[in-house]
């Protein structure tokens, strides 16, 4: 069994222990004793080093703690060594969460159904209604108050058949873990944690995301949320560089170039489609009607959009006695249309050519599109189809 030093100092950075075992490669240790906290409830293990020697990964097996290394430990009494950066950090975010749970369910009563700890960023799943910008903001502002109130929090030990008052009922039997925050929340975990809430430091609340039944919320704390709002802060004083305006002004000069840039770009399309439309026609004046009085224009290797090459077809067919049909090599497509007289029907012809080369496709008796797997089955479609 590992005696697990984090359950009573989460501030223990250096401590000596005993290798009791090994894997056969020595490169998997257990301790008699250890700080180092494994994955767990949606903390990330810690790392640092037992011997000198790298801590890869820490795992829960149970009554015991796995420690994996980057090479082999020897066995009997070592000196580890806990990340102090990496261990400060997670203690700052799960305590935050604790204190935002408490929050939300307090002012909103929004229960928290999971939280994960990330490399960048934490979130928590909130069940119970809706959320939105302004409700998450007077969250953020009672938390971050509640941070510079630095109140005390603690760890207790306590029987679960005793235990009163827990935000979040536990479904442990024996004695549970506590951690406290004095006036506000007492919730059973085995996390690390700071040991007042001014050492959370500033709460940043950032994304919010409906998945399934719950809301997901991107939070960060302390020194995660210092270096986020500096990168916001950079990036946003850049683009107002580059509109020359003053930083507040920044979103209204942003909407405006958008709405500027959208109508912009319908007037392109407006032109293309018109383009598309004197190219169609033009096509069709200028090919000779074949014996069958069917007029042609067949492209083996189109280039363009399929989207352009759409309009131009519909436009030439739009016109007696046509038939359209172009192939792209990227991806490997072929679009095929054809006039309401021509007496063929494009998707049902289209279907049966792509599908004998294993291709995908189909459409309307007018106008089909579609896929085949490498383009050098391209040729093969488009001989079937310009036979027709």
């Amino acid at each position: 069994m590992t005696e697990r030093l984090y359950y009573h100092d989460s501030y223990l950075r250096e401590f000596a222990a005993r290798v009791v075992r090994t894997s056969a490669d020595g490169s998997t240790v257990y301790l008699d004793r250890s700080a180092f906290y494994p994955t767990s409830g949606g903390q990330p293990f810690d790392t640092g080093s037992i011997a000198g020697i790298p801590v890869l990964e820490v795992r829960d097996e149970g009554d015991e703690l796995a420690h994996q290394l980057a090479g082999a430990a020897p066995p009997g009494p070592v000196v580890c060594s806990v990340d102090w950066t990496r261990r400060f950090d997670h203690m700052q975010q799960h305590t935050g969460q604790h204190l935002l749970s408490a929050v939300f369910e307090e002012a909103l009563a929004l229960r928290t159904a999971s939280f994960h700890l990330g490399q960048e960023s934490s979130t928590i799943d909130l069940e119970g209604g809706s959320l939105n910008g302004p409700a998450l903001a007077e969250v953020e502002l009672r938390a971050n108050r509640i941070v510079c109130e630095n109140l005390p929090v603690s760890v207790q030990f306590e029987e679960a058949t005793e235990a009163q008052g827990l935000r979040k009922p536990s479904e442990r039997a024996g004695t549970l873990r506590i951690i406290g925050i004095e006036g506000l929340d007492r919730s059973a975990c085995g996390g690390t944690h700071v040991r007042a809430t001014g050492e959370i430091g500033p709460i940043l609340l950032r994304k919010l995301e409906k998945v399934r039944q719950a809301v997901r919320v991107e939070f960060l704390c302390g020194h995660r949320a210092i270096r986020r709002a500096r990168a916001d802060y950079d990036a946003l004083s850049k683009a107002a560089q580059l509109f020359s305006a003053p930083l507040d002004d920044v979103p209204a000069l942003v909407a405006s170039h958008l709405d500027t840039a959208r109508a912009a770009d319908k007037a392109r399309r407006k032109l293309e489609l018109d383009l598309a439309a004197y190219q169609g026609r033009e096509l069709y004046h200028a090919s000779e009607p074949a014996p069958d009085g069917l007029r042609r224009h067949a492209v083996p290797s189109a280039t363009g959009s399929i989207e352009t090459l759409r309009a131009v077809a519909q436009n030439f067919t739009a016109l007696p006695k046509s038939i359209f049909l172009a192939a792209l090599e990227n991806p490997p497509s072929v679009l095929y249309a054809v006039s309401e007289d021509s007496g063929i029907d494009a998707g049902q012809a289209l279907k049966q050519a792509v599908s004998a080369v294993g291709g995908r496709g189909g459409g309307t008796p007018r106008l089909a599109q579609g896929s085949v797997p490498q383009a050098a089955l391209l040729d093969d479609v488009f001989r079937t189809l310009a036979a027709l």
